[in-house]
C-alpha cells in the first residue's frame, strides 16, 4: 500500500466516526426527558385590618397527573406551613381552584401559598403527590 492511500482510508474512517457520531448524539436528544407543563397562582390582599373577613385564591394546572386538587396553606411567625384549606378534585385540562375566605385575627403578617397535588389512579386517590407550590404571598394584618 501506498502513503496516499493510508492517509485516503484514515480520513474516510474519520468522517464516518463523525457522521455516526452526529446521528447518535440527535437520537439522544430527541428521546430527552419531557417536562410537565403546569402553573400555579395566588393572590390575596396586601394588607387587611384585624377582625374583617378577606378572600385568598389560588388557580393551577399540571399534565402530568390525571386528576389534580389545589391546596390553600398558611403560617405566621416563621412556623411550619399549615393546610387551610383544599378545592375540588378536576380532572387534567381542567383547572383546578380554591378559595378561602380568612378572618384576621391579630395583628402581623400572615403567608399563604398555594400547592398543586397530582392524583395518580382515581379522584379518591389517598396518596397524592406534590406537583408544584407557588411562591408565599404575604398579608399584613393592622
Amino acid at each position: 500500500m501506498t502513503r496516499t492511500k493510508k492517509i485516503g482510508m484514515t480520513a474516510r474512517s474519520g468522517r464516518v466516526a463523525m457522521i455516526g457520531a452526529l446521528g447518535l448524539a440527535s437520537v439522544a436528544l430527541a428521546a430527552g426527558p419531557a417536562f410537565a407543563k403546569g402553573d400555579v397562582t395566588i393572590t390575596a390582599p396586601p394588607t387587611a385590618q384585624v377582625g374583617k373577613t378577606f378572600a385568598v385564591t389560588a388557580h393551577g394546572d399540571d399534565d402530568a397527573s390525571s386528576y389534580l386538587q389545589v391546596c390553600l396553606e398558611n403560617r405566621s411567625g416563621g412556623q411550619v406551613w399549615h393546610r387551610l384549606s383544599c378545592g375540588a378534585v378536576v380532572e387534567r385540562g381542567d383547572e383546578a381552584q380554591v378559595t378561602a375566605h380568612v378572618k384576621a385575627a391579630h395583628t402581623g403578617a400572615q403567608q399563604y401559598r398555594a400547592v398543586v397535588y397530582g392524583l395518580l389512579i382515581s379522584p379518591t386517590d389517598g396518596h397524592p403527590v406534590r406537583q408544584r407550590a407557588s411562591g408565599p404571598t404575604t398579608v399584613n394584618v393592622r
